[in-house]
């Protein structure tokens, strides 16, 4: 599989078929372009850009949309082409294996209503990489060739993307949810995760490929 990594916390994969997650409203709505399908972690607009991905299955009549029976009810107009997830499942998604965990949304404050949140492992015969969405979820019974490791939030701390890292030892991780930082900030959060994390680490530019 091919990976792109677009804008905040938007990923495109191609190769058995075009699959899109979290495709937001910091992110380039040109990931939507093509896709067979949509996964979405859960229902803040950084993570799903209502608008963009309702166009997206008017123009796309065989786009499929995976996600929470809460982000589906934000998406009315696509009727039939949304399919409800939960965390525990294993099914398939545009030709990939796609196991689902997690359960609910990191805490932002307590006066603040968590939400679900559905993190997933992607995989197919070259691989697997793991979306965490909005938290810090770790994957049981797997090792883990590429992780996404949110970068800054209103719900963490860079010590807790440390401890992540640790956590799921990875074979390589990058930045997800990085589009509140600028360069500066970005450079200190990643040479902490660089130095401490305990795998190779790199922020990809928007639109960058890896294998």
């Amino acid at each position: 599989m091919q990976i792109t990594k677009f804008s905040h916390s938007c990923v495109r994969v191609e190769g058995a078929g075009v699959l899109v997650l979290d495709p937001g409203v910091w992110s380039e709505q040109s990931a939507l372009d093509g896709a067979d399908a949509v996964l979405i972690t859960h229902q803040h607009a950084d993570h799903v850009n209502v608008d963009a991905v309702t166009e997206a299955a008017a123009r796309q009549p065989g786009l499929r949309v995976y996600a929470h029976a809460d982000v589906l009810a934000t998406l009315p107009a696509i009727g039939s082409a949304g399919t409800a997830i939960d965390p525990g499942q294993e099914l398939e998604v545009a030709g990939y294996r796609v196991r689902t965990s997690g359960g609910e949304h990191a805490v932002i404050h307590p006066d603040i209503p968590v939400i679900p949140n559905v993190a997933v492992l992607v995989s197919d015969d070259s691989g697997n990489f793991f979306h965490p969405g909005d938290s810090f979820t770790v994957p049981e019974d797997t090792e883990v060739d590429t992780l996404f490791v949110p970068l800054n939030a209103p719900w963490m701390k860079v010590s807790e993307a440390i401890d992540f890292v640790r956590a799921i030892h990875p074979r390589r991780a990058y930045a997800l949810h990085d589009g509140l930082l600028n360069d500066t900030g970005a450079g200190l959060y990643g040479s902490l995760l660089e130095r401490l994390g305990g795998t190779t680490y790199k922020r990809l530019a928007p639109g960058t490929t890896i294998d």
